[in-house]
Parts: structure tokens; C-alpha cells; sequence
């Protein structure tokens, strides 16, 4: 059977986020929950979670912009690097708090597990540039329920901030896959070595890569770096990851 893709409306304490729903007609897989870059819900994202689903999973996108605006959340062309683009990326993240983070995590992980097109296995999050650090706080507000974390091109994972994400690190049990950028001015290569450094000492299962001649956003169908091979190869770990620990789960 094909995957379908449903518009839906989840309610959440501080609001509404609209979402998509990828899923199998007439079957349960485990749930994925789909984590969109800084431009939000559009074409190329909705492209890149239904072929998620493709592989044998149910996938919730969220609008997790919700606050600032339906989509689309940024109105091309707008330069990067710009004050234009800069006010933008202010107005889109300046809400997202780490508490209005797990006050949303909470609304997506229990709507996508109640949904008759999941199965009881354990669910997976993937974020990408931005929600990165966002799919690492919702595995460490729900670790008995996340199995799986997968995270690329994400910024600002180390930071002397007492939010930093890696401070969570202690309390995830998901396993985790990190692919990291070249040349990131969010995430440069000196840091990439303190995060796996607490990597290794939160003692939980990992991997941590960074992509030789992917830049930062390198995964995104229509973003201006995007390289075809090495998001193939992040598309290949993404999927191995999931069947590791979601797919062996439903299997028990």
C-alpha cells in the first residue's frame, strides 16, 4: 500500500501546530516524529518525511513554529546572513524556550503514540539544523518512550549556556546518530570534539560523524548546498538506526 499524507491539527498547551501524517492505510508501524529545519513545513520537507515513512514507519512533521505562523514560516527569497533574514530567525526561535520545548515534546510524542497508525514499539526522532537540539530534549523528557535519536547539520549541541543540549545527554536512553557539518560556524569542529567527548561520558550508545564536503544544511532538497551523495549516505543512517531500535522493538 502506498503512504498517505494527512493535514492535521495538534493541540498543544500553548497553542495549535498544524502537521503532516505519513502512514500506511490498514497498517501499524512505529512512529516517527520528524523535526523540520528553520524554514518549516514546505515541499522539500514534506518530500524527505514520506520517504521516512516509505521505509516502513509512521511519521508526524509538526509545525514546530507554530507560534510565529502557519507556513510558510519564511517568505523566499530572503539572503542569508541578511538583518532580514536574521530578524526572521529571531522571531522563529525566540519562543522555543527549553521549557516551551518539553511543553510541545509532551503534545507530539502523546499525540503520535495515540494515533491507530502506530505500533506499540518504542518511537524515533529526527531533527534537522535547528531541531537538532529540540529532538535531543524530547528524548531526554521521555526516555522510556524515545528509542532512537537522529540529528544532522544541528547547531549549537555544546555551549557554556546551563541549557546547553549536551547537559541532557545523562538522561536519554535512545541510541543516537549525529552527522555534523564542515566549515559550521554553529557547530565548528573544536566543539563537534567537546560534545563527543560528553558523548562518550554520558555512556549511552552513539555515533558521531562529520560529512567531508557537506555543508551546513547539505541533507535539505532545496537548500542551496545540498549534496546529493552525502545525504544519501545520512538518508542510509538515518534508516539504519530506525530498524535497529524501532523495528527490532515491534519485532519482540
Amino acid at each position: 500500500m502506498p503512504v498517505t499524507e494527512q493535514q492535521l491539527s495538534i493541540s498543544l498547551p500553548d497553542g495549535n501546530s498544524d502537521a503532516y501524517l505519513y502512514s500506511t492505510p490498514g497498517e501499524r508501524r512505529p512512529g516517527v516524529i520528524f523535526l523540520t529545519d528553520i524554514g518549516g513545513l514546505r515541499d522539500a520537507e514534506r518530500k524527505s518525511a514520506g520517504r521516512l515513512a516509505e521505509e516502513g514507519y509512521t511519521v508526524l512533521m509538526p509545525n514546530i513554529f507554530y507560534r510565529t505562523g502557519r507556513p510558510p514560516v519564511i517568505a523566499y527569497p530572503l539572503e542569508p546572513g541578511s538583518e532580514a533574514a536574521k530578524k526572521r530567525m529571531g522571531e522563529l526561535t525566540a519562543p522555543l524556550t527549553p521549557d516551551a520545548v518539553a511543553r510541545d515534546a509532551s503534545g507530539y510524542v502523546d499525540f503520535l503514540a495515540s494515533r491507530p497508525e502506530v505500533s506499540e514499539a518504542p518511537l524515533g526522532v529526527v531533527g534537522y539544523c535547528y531541531s537538532g537540539a529540540f529532538s535531543m530534549r524530547i528524548a531526554a523528557a521521555f526516555p522510556e518512550k524515545i528509542a532512537a535519536v537522529a540529528s544532522f547539520h544541528a547547531g549549537r549541541l555544546f555551549t557554556d549556556s546551563p541549557d546547553s543540549p549536551h547537559l541532557l545527554l545523562p538522561r536519554i536512553k535512545a541510541q543516537l546518530y549525529f552527522g555534523h557539518a564542515v566549515q559550521d560556524k554553529t557547530m565548528p569542529a573544536e566543539v563537534i570534539v567537546k560534545f563527543e567527548e560528553a558523548l562518550r561520558a554520558s555512556g549511552g550508545k552513539f555515533e558521531s560523524e562529520t560529512y567531508d564536503g557537506a555543508y551546513h544544511s547539505w541533507t535539505t532538497l532545496d537548500s542551496p548546498v545540498y549534496n546529493q551523495s552525502q545525504a544519501e549516505h545520512a538518508f542510509g543512517k538515518l534508516t539504519e538506526l530506525l530498524a535497529q531500535t524501532l523495528k527490532s522493538s515491534a519485532r519482540k
